[in-house]
């Protein structure tokens, strides 16, 4: 019998595949516990057109990624840090100090989550900071940091 699956089947297969399984299996354990519907003309037919639907948003997800992406490369945000005598900085600029200064300055929600640091910022000047805004996109912001 063949049988789509609705969720990850060990040793089976993978969400909405098709495969071919004894009927005992697929009456017995798959059908009761609503692992999978039988493979039927209305449900092949409802698989492709959730696949269809999962491209076009997958699709529209990316391309509204990439616009931010070009609408961020031209935008920069100014953070102050503490300097002592003789230039000593005191402190770091983490990616929530950077977030909260884009959420103020820009009004855009960036999560600090997705802006790449290795690590603090120590420095004054300008740097650029990596923003992964997708898995397949990512932009750039201009942060300045400042004395206070």
């Amino acid at each position: 019998m063949k049988v789509i699956l609705l969720e990850d089947v060990k040793s089976l297969g993978k969400q909405g595949e098709i495969v071919n399984v004894s009927d005992g299996y697929a009456r017995n354990m798959i059908l009761p516990k609503k692992l999978g519907v039988e493979a039927t003309p209305k449900n092949l037919n409802d698989l492709k057109l959730k696949k269809a639907n999962e491209e076009r948003v997958a699709r529209e997800n990316l391309e509204a990624a990439q616009a931010f992406a070009r609408d961020l490369e031209d935008k920069e945000v100014t953070v102050t840090l503490k300097v002592g005598e003789g230039g000593k900085i005191f402190g770091s600029i983490s990616t929530k100090e950077i977030s909260e200064a884009a959420r103020e300055q820009l009004n855009l929600e960036i999560d600090k989550k997705k802006l790449v640091l290795p690590s603090p910022i120590k420095t004054l000047g300008v740097t650029q900071v990596p923003v992964k805004l997708h898995p397949k996109v990512t932009g750039s912001l201009k942060v300045w940091v400042k004395e206070a």
